[in-house]
């Protein structure tokens, strides 16, 4: 104590520790071997700056940001550690942050990309079923592809389940999988008793760099988004996007030509959960190719508002590892989404399952007829369901709203399922209906999606 309050104490502000501080103003380079790169996004996450001709950029660090990233350009390797993205910087004393691009070897117009929405693992077990499941059927998916496929991969949020010294086993996974991936913070990736939403991502951000950026493959913009805000009481959270996340983006798509692909990525549904979803939704008027991808409610649903189509994604993890499907039926699974130029397709792929597999049908023995359910997990307004008794087509089934039969089996009551009792089966609109005589001794269901490809089952009555 005598040190510190004696005359040998140095001050904070003396030149020794002033000359540590950095400039107000910050530099770089963004370069390709020994060639600057013109025309990349630069950001703090709150100013938004191009590189000039030889690749140099400027730029003045708002006082809150931790972080300067690029938005990677088209046509160039994403930057990552061990698989997970790491296109950014941690702000530190250093007056200069360089980027070095590598060129891609092949045209990036056409790619894949893969949705990972809430792995959400607690335990060691959760892990070892993530290990065991999920990302072999990943590695088998990639198997298949032609030799040199571009894909990238995106987690759309809670890729642990508040245990974050699970961010490690989750970054294993990523590595095992072999593909580059990106992260969105989920509500269970939070830091709670740390204060408010300021601080609810600092583990994250440690983690993973910033909770929102950009980046481009092809004639595609992709775009991840922090919609958890953290209300400052443990779990309470709501959907909403800060007016400073809606500030950058603004800016950011000052960068972004009217006919691309644009592919928003966060947690929370916007459609049906976020607040202010009406003032994101201004700031996309005149982009006429939006897909929204979100997680969160360990559902399959599709949603088209304004003619922007939301994804909202089947869970990795299901009903939270409890059971082979999440509340609805869809199977635990994942998204996988193949890009042409600035045309989207898509398909939902059943951990363990052949990507032909989209349905599952239930057919129940009534008093004096037989009802068959068919769940059409991917369904949107586009497709079309119809059926066959005994080799006769018959025409549309009849969509209704209601509980997978399998859901309610596994998961309804107040003691299923063991250990997670909370879980309980999700109400779903993507049902389809049709009853028949008992005499019936076959029923085909054909389920043709928006693209014409056909997915057909048929059971034995």
């Amino acid at each position: 104590m005598g040190f510190l309050t004696g005359s040998a104490f140095i001050s904070l502000q003396s030149d020794a520790f002033v000359n540590l501080k950095r400039s107000k103003t910050i530099t770089g380079k963004v370069m390709s071997g020994k060639k600057g790169i013109s025309n990349v996004v630069i950001s703090d996450g709150f100013s938004v700056v191009l590189t000039d001709k030889r690749g140099n950029y400027s730029i003045t660090p708002h006082e809150l940001a931790g972080s300067i990233f690029m938005s990677t350009p088209s046509g160039y390797e994403f930057k990552t550690d061990y698989h997970i993205a790491r296109q950014y910087e941690t702000l530190g004393s250093r007056n200069q942050y360089d980027f070095q691009l590598e060129p891609l070897k092949r045209n990036d117009s056409d790619h894949t990309f893969l949705i990972w929405a809430d792995p959400q693992v607690k335990t060691k077990k959760d892990v070892k079923q993530m290990m065991e499941t999920a990302v072999p059927d990943v590695q088998q998916l990639l198997a298949s592809f032609p030799k040199g496929t571009l894909v990238h991969g995106i987690g759309v949020g809670d890729l642990v389940w508040d245990n974050h010294a699970l961010f490690a086993d989750y970054n294993a996974a990523v590595a095992q999988m072999k593909i580059p991936f990106f992260q969105a913070l989920g509500n269970h990736d939070m830091d709670y008793r740390m204060g408010g939403d300021e601080t609810s991502d600092k583990t994250f951000k440690e983690t993973y760099g910033p909770t929102y950026y950009s980046f481009n493959r092809g004639r595609a913009h992709y775009v991840v988004l922090d919609n958890v805000r953290y209300l400052g009481t443990e779990r309470e959270y709501d959907g909403y996007i800060t007016e400073t996340q809606l500030e950058w983006l603004k800016k950011d798509l000052q960068h972004v030509e009217k006919d691309v692909l644009l592919i928003i990525n966060l947690h929370i549904p916007v459609y049906n959960q976020v607040k202010n979803k009406a003032d994101f939704y201004a700031l996309l008027t005149g982009y006429t190719n939006v897909h929204v991808m979100s997680g969160h409610t360990h559902i399959n649903a599709n949603n088209i508002t304004d003619g922007i189509f939301e994804h909202n994604h089947g869970a990795v993890c299901g009903a939270w590892w409890t059971g082979p499907i999440c509340g609805d039926g869809t199977p635990r699974g994942y998204a996988v989404y193949e890009v042409k130029g600035t045309e989207l397709s898509w398909y939902y792929k059943a951990t363990g399952m052949d990507k032909k597999e989209q349905m599952t049908l239930y057919p129940e023995q009534l008093t004096d007829q037989v009802r068959l359910i068919a769940n059409v997990w991917n369904w949107d307004p586009e497709w079309k369901v119809t059926y066959y008794l005994d080799s006769q087509y018959i025409g549309p089934m009849e969509q209704q709203q209601g509980l997978d039969p399998m859901a309610l089996k596994l998961y309804k009551g107040p003691e299923l399922p063991n250990p997670r009792m909370f879980v309980e089966p999700n109400e779903t609109d993507h049902l389809f209906i049709a009853h028949f005589k008992p005499s019936v001794k076959t029923v085909k269901v054909v389920a043709t999606d928006r693209f014409g490809n056909e997915f057909i089952k048929e059971v034995t009555i």
